[in-house]
């Protein structure tokens, strides 16, 4: 890159270089969605995994306007563990947008593969104290942009009558918690093929760039599906679309959330660490190639701030390669 265009990319570059054109943007979704499951995947209609928050939110509403609200269906995927605002708010988005809805609660299954013991037996071999009535969430160190820490987790378990113990988490016990949890995204994604099999439907995707770029999904879970349309938009521009397309208001306040832990815990809390409108000019602005000072003058933070994210960004997409990898075989 020439000087003279680093320094016109850096004069260009503000908090606006993230703003769609959101009625282009949405057109070439709803294109997208509808050559895709019509013509590539031979599909006739949609199944989407509801949740109440943002992102499957938009992606409900996208597929209602490129396949039409009587070829989508909305599948709500509840456990005993999850928020009740979660089926709360799914339902008042898919009544607002004409979808029919599907509730599967997935608690049983759960049950039946051991999730709930397999994860209780890791979590009282730290916690002696836990036990029924207990709840617990997984967590990073805090804000990223106050103290530069590595991404080591810590488990915070709650009693029955609000004493809490907090405890870094050992990497075999971290893994059996891991590995025990994700089969509530597992089991989601087999109740989404189970529907959308029997309907000749496509199971649609509701990840997005920083999810799926930094590693914040389960592979062959939320991570398994057939179409992908927010795959490239960061989260920051699902915001500006799902106010383009009316998402209820309460979903669009709502803040970002696992909803896989029993004392809930919000997506910056347990893996990104940064407010999303920071940690997405700071990734375009490396994608971009503009000079951490000058990330750093537009977002009003100090270059090394703007060095923490930018070494938390390539160290999540580093460590978490292996779950964007098809499977190996031999050539």
């Amino acid at each position: 890159m020439s000087e003279q265009t680093e320094v016109l990319r850096s004069s260009t570059f503000s908090r606006d270089s993230l703003r769609l054109d959101v009625e282009r943007e949405m057109n070439r979704i709803v294109d997208f969605l509808r050559e895709g499951v019509h013509e590539r995947l031979r599909r006739s209609g949609a199944v989407v995994g509801i949740s109440g928050g943002i992102d499957s939110s938009v992606v409900l509403a996208l597929c209602a306007r490129a396949l039409g609200a009587q070829s989508v269906r909305g599948i709500l995927l509840p456990e005993k563990e999850s928020s009740p605002d979660s089926a709360r708010l799914a339902q008042i988005l898919a009544d607002k947008f004409g979808v029919q809805t599907i509730l599967e609660d997935i608690s049983g299954l759960l049950e039946g593969a051991g999730c709930y013991r397999r994860r209780d037996e890791a979590l009282r071999s730290l916690f002696p104290e836990y036990a029924s009535g207990w709840k617990v969430k997984i967590t990073l160190p805090g804000n990223l942009l106050e103290k530069n820490t590595l991404n080591i987790f810590s488990a915070t378990v709650i009693g029955p009558t609000g004493e809490t113990i907090t405890r870094r988490l050992p990497p075999a016990i971290l893994n059996q918690i891991v590995a025990a949890s994700n089969f509530k995204q597992r089991a989601r994604m087999a109740m989404l093929y189970y529907h959308a099999e029997r309907l000749n439907y496509a199971v649609v995707g509701t990840a997005q760039k920083n999810e799926h770029g930094l590693g914040f999904f389960v592979k062959y879970g939320d991570g398994g599906v057939d179409i992908s349309p927010i795959l490239h938009l960061y989260k920051s521009q699902v915001y500006q679309l799902a106010k383009y397309l009316g998402i209820p208001e309460e979903i669009q306040r709502r803040t970002p959330t696992t909803d896989t832990y029993s004392a809930g815990s919000t997506q910056e809390e347990f893996f990104f660490r940064v407010p999303f409108d920071i940690l997405d000019t700071i990734w375009l602005g490396l994608e971009r190639g503009i000079p951490g000072t000058n990330i750093a003058k537009v977002l009003g933070l100090e270059e090394v701030q703007v060095e923490w994210v930018t070494e938390d960004i390539h160290r999540k997409q580093r460590t978490t390669e292996y779950l964007r990898r098809m499977p190996l075989q031999i050539e």
